[in-house]
């Protein structure tokens, strides 16, 4: 949830707030999977009924509501909504099929991403696809979830380790599980990836397609390897873009933010040593850390003023932690923190605070695809190791979580292990989804190929302005069905000149509390 992806988060949510009401209703049932080398042909009859969206959203844009069952094992009980859109060819002559889209999260709101993506895709693709957006079943207008939570409970989710307060935390967490079971009793075991991928070869019979497209983000990559692993005849193109590593869902990879984190720091305050002349913030790396340490213990004893907001030392750990992939942006914001720890006034930082929605959502994900450690004495001994090892945000993702106290997972996680054909594309100084949970999908994922954006920062690669070579690649694969005949390094695209990204006159991101997100 970096710089480029918070350009399109407005557009996400006043989007799927015009959707939601104007959606229509209809049932559908799987179709046969056709084999590998198959072509794609024209689509049967669409079971679907379609409709403008109302609002302000354009008449380009059509939206339904698909029905499927809370339990894909009782295909003939209880249904609930997933909400989709599209937007179509111009030229049915030029279509090859249609192009599913997941934003990330889990938790993401996919339903603006035809409207979005529309701005930034390539003509040649959008010639190509329809272009399909859908909330996932529990998010947003798609049988939502609601546990009941508070902005106190939301605000920091990953909360940093303390002895004194960990009893606390143990309470926070016990709690937060048995709001969200008590409300969702009969649902909350069913949203799971497994199922969300199921809804999508659902859509996909409805849609009357023989075989899907794919774009995923952050935790979509994740959501695509397992409808690979599902459905591998029903698989056209998939891109994988920022990827998750499937041996690490879900703890690991929030661990994996921890380790690659301090590689980042490194990264950042050398580079912010070299360019001391504009920061004013030490002239070596040392001094760099040395100060952010100074201010993370000021803002420990007092939490820092930062434009009405008060930041305590974990809050500034977690902000510096999103920035430093983007060095310029986080160089200013550590300057803002100095101001603001000497007491001077400073702009408001921005913060996301993920609603009840999005906090049950993901939470129903992560907890319920992979069983957690129970025991608190476990969550204790490695926040305590890991706020060692990895001192920006070891404890806090190491920490107690909902997930300790959550049911026993309907089934077990996805093994991905196949060779289905997929692009991953992977930008080098990601943190979120770093470089080396990209290559453990690479080697799950036998038949894909992997785009590396040589130090290409942030979270999120095609379409975003990262590197054109990487957008080549990505293009020419959805465009003909070639992929590279082997892994491919790709140059970042380079920076304006003094970053312009860093002018403004306050911090340009606000980190989420929600770090599995790509929107």
């Amino acid at each position: 949830m970096l710089l480029r992806r918070r350009a399109t988060s407005k557009i996400a949510l006043g989007v799927a707030a015009l959707l939601a009401p104007t959606l229509l209703g209809t049932t559908a049932t799987a179709a046969p999977a056709t084999g590998p080398g198959s072509p794609v042909a024209a689509p049967a009859t669409s079971s679907l009924t379609w409709q403008g969206c109302g609002g302000d959203i354009p008449a380009t844009v059509e939206c339904t509501t698909l029905k499927v069952p809370l339990d894909h094992r009782k295909p003939g009980g209880k249904k609930i909504d997933v909400s989709l859109s599209r937007i179509k060819v111009a030229d049915p002559a030029e279509r090859r099929g249609v192009l599913f889209f997941n934003p990330g999260g889990p938790s993401g709101s996919g339903l603006f991403y035809p409207l979005a993506l529309s701005g930034l895709l390539p003509q040649s693709v959008k010639d190509r696809y329809d272009l399909i957006g859908f909330d996932p079943r529990g998010v947003g207008a798609s049988s939502p979830l609601a546990c009941g939570t508070t902005t106190a409970d939301e605000r920091l989710t990953y909360r940093p380790y303390k002895d004194a307060t960990f009893a606390k935390d143990v309470a926070w967490a016990r709690d937060i599980a048995d709001r969200c079971r008590n409300r969702n009793k009969e649902t909350l075991p069913h949203i799971t990836t497994r199922n969300t991928a199921r809804d999508m070869d659902l859509i996909r019979a409805a849609l009357g397609e023989r075989r899907i497209s794919y774009f995923g983000l952050s935790y979509g990559t994740y959501l695509g390897s397992v409808y690979t692993q599902l459905f591998p005849r029903r698989v056209d193109r998939f891109v994988l873009d920022s990827a998750v590593d499937p041996q690490r869902v879900w703890r690991g990879m929030g661990q994996s933010w921890a380790e690659q984190a301090e590689t980042a720091f490194d990264r950042w305050t050398d580079w912010t040593a070299r360019h001391a002349a504009r920061y004013g913030l030490g002239d070596t790396p040392a001094e760099v850390e040395g100060l952010f340490w100074d201010i993370v213990a000021r803002a420990d004893r007092e939490p820092l003023d930062l434009g009405g907001t008060r930041f305590d030392g974990a809050e500034v750990r977690e902000y510096i932690r999103w920035e430093i992939t983007h060095p310029s942006v986080a160089a200013r914001t550590l300057g803002l923190l100095r101001d603001a720890a000497a007491g001077k006034p400073v702009p408001a930082f921005p913060t996301f605070v993920p609603t009840d929605n999005e906090l049950a959502s993901y939470l129903a994900i992560v907890c319920g695809d992979t069983r957690w450690p129970t025991a608190p004495a476990v969550y204790r001994a490695d926040s305590r190791r890991d706020s060692v090892r990895y001192p920006l945000y070891g404890d806090s993702v190491s920490n107690i979580f909902p997930c300790a106290y959550w049911d026993r997972p309907v089934e077990a996680a996805t093994k991905i292990d196949n060779r289905v054909p997929a692009l991953i594309v992977q930008n080098e100084w990601d943190s979120q989804t770093p470089l080396a949970t990209a290559l453990g999908l690479r080697r799950a994922l036998k038949g894909s190929r992997l785009v590396t954006v040589d130090e290409g920062q942030g979270h999120g690669v095609y379409s975003l302005g990262i590197s054109a070579c990487a957008d080549d690649v990505a293009t020419r694969y959805l465009t003909t069905g070639r992929l590279p005949a082997r892994d491919v390094t790709c140059a970042a695209d380079p920076l304006p000149a003094a970053d312009s990204r860093s002018t403004s006159q306050g911090p340009a991101t606000a980190p989420a509390r929600l770090p599995f997100s790509g929107r």
